[in-house]
């Protein structure tokens, strides 16, 4: 049994490894229909958290800039690990690519896939995440939407976030250990 556990655990924490070791040079071999596609799924989020609570919409319209993560996969067993790519927006205009990656060790166990929304404040919140020295710490958090659940959502050091679950099931709910990648569009 013991032998199993390490085994699963050896398996998951090697798919960790893989999931970070994401080689960016895929990103440099995209075409404008990838971009295009992106553009498409990125859409459909949206109008998934708006749909589910109107009251998000505000932060769309009034925050500087936001990243959207349209499909984030998540899994793990004591180790685990997730990785979405998304797009950037400054003032509603597309201006960049971003990818998130997240390996962590502590009580978790399951699979998911969810939207990752982030939303910036400021110009500078936003600067800060397009220069690469962005990531959550342990004590960061989300709020997942659900109706009326915007209400919640507020402004910390100048972000917000808020999560729809796709589908699947996890133990385990932090945004410690994300760690996010820039790149300008046409860059």
């Amino acid at each position: 049994m013991k032998n199993r556990i390490r085994q699963a655990v050896a398996a998951i924490a090697g798919l960790c490894v893989a999931i970070v070791a994401i080689p960016k040079s895929g990103a440099a071999q995209e075409t404008d229909y990838d971009l295009e596609k992106k553009k498409l799924e990125v859409a459909q989020a949206i109008e998934e958290i708006t749909s589910a609570d109107a009251g998000a919409q505000r932060f769309f319209d009034d925050s500087f800039g936001y990243v959207v993560f349209p499909s984030v996969g998540k899994g793990g067993f004591v180790v685990g690990g997730a990785h979405g790519t998304g797009l950037v927006y400054e003032q509603g205009t597309l201006i960049g690519k971003a990818d998130l990656k997240q390996i962590n060790v502590g009580l978790q166990m399951g699979g998911q896939s969810y939207i990752e929304v982030i939303f910036f404040q400021a110009k500078e919140d936003l600067d800060r995440f397009k220069a690469g020295s962005f990531e959550f710490s342990g004590q960061a958090s989300a709020v997942a939407i659900s109706e009326g659940a915007s209400a919640d959502i507020a402004y910390s050091k100048g972000v917000a976030v808020l999560t729809k679950a796709k589908g699947g099931l996890m133990y385990e709910a932090s945004l410690g250990g994300q760690k996010f990648g820039y790149k300008p569009v046409g860059g």
